[in-house]
């Protein structure tokens, strides 16, 4: 018996930690004034609320009267109309505001970790501490190439599966 829990612990104490099971950590910083507007959303994990959007998926961030980040969040659906979910945002302190606890239904609210950002801001990649949710944003609706691979890269520096990624056609800007 003391040779099959000795092989059991050697067997598991060399198994190789899985990606997803590293820490995930947000940029230093973001300026939020630059990072308000419209942003088009290039790619996303599948997620529940968005099970509808076929298309023209945005995310819209502003400030309202109370200082909160408002979110405004669109797509297309199947039947060519649009879907919109109306939420606010908050910065997690200490976080240079990389790190926001988004609420659409009170008093539910997840996080919004910026994990990668191009330096003017033209895409940015956002995903969750437990690498369940992922989103690549960019300013404008198509990426080139080498930033689509910037994106992409910043995310599997992070521990995100680029496999999961479900690309948003983008028919035009809004």
């Amino acid at each position: 018996m003391r040779k099959l829990i000795a092989l059991l612990l050697a067997t598991f104490a060399t198994q190789v930690t899985p990606a997803w099971a590293e820490d995930v950590h947000s940029v230093p910083q973001v300026d939020i004034k630059r990072y308000l507007g419209k942003w088009y959303e290039i790619a996303h994990y599948p997620m529940y609320w968005q099970r509808k959007c076929v298309a023209d998926t945005t995310a819209t961030y502003g400030v309202g009267e109370d200082g909160k980040i408002t979110v405004d969040n669109k797509c297309r659906k199947e039947d060519g109309n649009f879907d919109e979910s109306k939420g606010t945002a908050v910065s997690v302190p200490n976080s240079g505001n990389a790190q926001l606890k988004v609420t659409f239904f009170w008093p539910f609210s997840g996080d919004y970790w910026v994990i990668g950002l191009e330096p003017e801001y033209r895409w940015a990649v956002v995903g969750t501490p437990n690498h369940e949710y992922l989103w690549i944003l960019a300013r404008a609706p198509k990426l080139s190439a080498e930033e689509l691979k910037a994106a992409q890269d910043a995310a599997v520096a992070q521990g995100f599966a680029l496999d999961k990624l479900v690309y948003t056609p983008q028919s035009a800007p809004q």
